[in-house]
């Protein structure tokens, strides 16, 4: 699936969801070598306002890693308990960050 994330004139476009998270991620000297950091603040900005906006099923739909090649993604998938995640299965990224900070701030 394609993002994309708008501000004035300027279009950010992330080919899928581990472009998403790898642009909206703080810049790592890996990343570089990778060839997948942000070329800019701007654009780390944007990756983190489109991710904001992603629902959280999208995670159980697109994979980071390839379930075939990875032990840690087969265990999430495999594991994943519907009933448990029901509560904020709706929400956002962001939805749910609000929720852990008001839940938090409550505590």
């Amino acid at each position: 699936m394609i993002y994309r994330n708008s501000a004035g004139r300027q279009t950010w476009v992330f080919a899928d969801l581990k472009e998403l998270m790898a642009k909206a991620s703080p810049p790592r000297s890996g990343d570089v070598l990778a060839g997948i950091a942000v070329v800019s603040a701007e654009e780390n900005v944007a990756a983190k306002m489109c991710l904001a906006d992603v629902p959280l099923k999208m995670f159980l739909t697109e994979a980071l890693v390839p379930y075939e090649s990875d032990e840690v993604t087969r265990l999430i998938i495999d594991s994943h308990d519907d009933e448990a995640f029901a509560p904020v299965a709706h929400m956002t990224v962001g939805a749910f960050r609000d929720f852990l900070l008001f839940r938090t701030s409550r505590d």
